[in-house]
This record gives C-alpha cells, sequence and structure tokens, in this order.
C-alpha cells in the first residue's frame, strides 16, 4: 500500500510575508493528514521560513527545487544536497522540465544529481515527460521509458520509499490541459516496469508514481482512483492554501 503524496511545486513565487500566510493556512487545513503525505517546494530563500511552519507536522515534508551535485565548490548560485539537509528538507525536485528546456538539465546531470540527493538522506522527486509533438506523434511512452532508465543510470534501490517519480507531460504543464486520467495511469504503469526492470518487482511496487501538469481540485479525484498514481505534483493550484488544500483531501 502506496502512501498517497501530493506535492507542492512553487517555482519562482512567493514572497516571505505571502508563504507565512499561505503556509499557515494550509497547515490549519492540511498540516494532520495522517493516510498521505504532502510536500512543500518553496524557492531557496523561503527554505528556512517554510521550515519553521511545518515544524511538528509529521506528514508534511519540505522540499527543494533543484540541488548540485557537488557538495561544496566554486559553483556560484548552486546549492547543494547537504545544504538542503541543514535547513531541514527531506526531498528534492530533480529534473523538471522548466529546468530541462531552459538551464540545459540532461538525463547525465540528472543522474548526477539523483546520487547525491540520496547519499545525503534527500528524497527525489524525479521529473520525466514528453513534448506536445512526440505526444501527438504517439512517443509518450518511448519517451519516458528512455528517460527513465537514463536518468537512473547506476543507482541501486534498497528501498522504494527513497524515490519518486514524477510524469509531467510538458505540453500540460501550465496550460490548463490536463492529460487523461487513463492515459497518464497507462504511462504510469510503463514506468513501474522500468522500475521493475533495474530494481525488480518489490521495490518498484514501493515506488510512489506522481502526476504533474494542471492539476487542480477539480480533476485531482479522478487521477488518485488510478491503479498506478500515487499523488501529485501540484504547481499554480499551489500557490492557494484553499485550492491546493482541497488538491490534498481530495
Amino acid at each position: 500500500m502506496r502512501t498517497p503524496l501530493l506535492a507542492a511545486n512553487w517555482k519562482m513565487n512567493m514572497a516571505r510575508q505571502d508563504a507565512n500566510t499561505l503556509v499557515k493556512d494550509l497547515m490549519a487545513a492540511v498540516g494532520n493528514v495522517r493516510d498521505r503525505d504532502v510536500a512543500i517546494c518553496p524557492p531557496f530563500h523561503l527554505l528556512a521560513d517554510v521550515e519553521k511552519l511545518v515544524e511538528g507536522h509529521e506528514n508534511v515534508y519540505l522540499g527543494a527545487q533543484d540541488l548540485h551535485w557537488k557538495d561544496s565548490g566554486a559553483f556560484t548560485g548552486e546549492v547543494s544536497a547537504p545544504m538542503l539537509k541543514d535547513v531541514g528538507c527531506r526531498m528534492v525536485i530533480i529534473g523538471h522540465s522548466e529546468r530541462r528546456a531552459m538551464f540545459g538539465e540532461t538525463d547525465e546531470t540528472c543522474a548526477k544529481k539523483l546520487a547525491a540527493a540520496m547519499q545525503h538522506g534527500l528524497v527525489p522527486i524525479l521529473c520525466v515527460g514528453e513534448s506536445l509533438e512526440q505526444h501527438e506523434a504517439g512517443k509518450t511512452v518511448d519517451i519516458v521509458k528512455a528517460q527513465l532508465r537514463a536518468d537512473l543510470e547506476g543507482l541501486t534501490l534498497d528501498d522504494g520509499n527513497k524515490l519518486v517519480i514524477a510524469y509531467e507531460p510538458i505540453w500540460a504543464i501550465g496550460t490548463g490541459k490536463a492529460d487523461t486520467a487513463e492515459n497518464a495511469n497507462n504511462t504510469m504503469i510503463a514506468l513501474r516496469k522500468v522500475l521493475a526492470e533495474i530494481f525488480g518487482e518489490e521495490i518498484a511496487q514501493q515506488v510512489r508514481l506522481l502526476y504533474g501538469g494542471s492539476v487542480k481540485p477539480a480533476n485531482i479525484a479522478g487521477f488518485m482512483a488510478c491503479s498506478d498514481i500515487d499523488g501529485a505534483l501540484v504547481g499554480g493550484a499551489s500557490l492557494k492554501a484553499e485550492s491546493f488544500s482541497q488538491i490534498v483531501n481530495y
């Protein structure tokens, strides 16, 4: 039985005062959930503030939106796994399509970041997804399976709870056009088969698979009713306490 995970990716949004209000309202609404997990992934400058606000809420996790694969060094503007651990992070997003498209993130760098995160006890939320052109050409499954294999290259895993995979079709992110629950679930089934090939069936059945891409209160229940969708990575709808709490309490 995989525990559902609803993760908020704030992206490059929120000033401190707005963030504090949002998290306080969220904790009032979902801070005491017991049958599901919640992750909040704010921008780097808000991590310390959010950590204080979620402290003591057992099923609420602080996450970051990226990390560097080195522990320290001359990498201006970067943040390392030990730094994220130091501020209280327990999860980190890796390989989001915006990072891949805008900042040159590759499967090779994703693999390095995965290894660094897991070495330091951070649970990575690894993102994979296809473009609109690839989707319309019927290549979704082939693309995301290839991405997953490349990103997990050389990785060993003895506990499926130490890894989360988020399937985020690029064409659905921020467009308001979500994939259908059936299509998304079929993609998840294909991804779980890849996980079984790499880590074995037992581990593959433990890994949580999230759907991301225009998730909202109106469609979350349909996704969560599917056999292999274990949660969601939520963008815009996570910036308001009302909408994200409705998603958490689907």
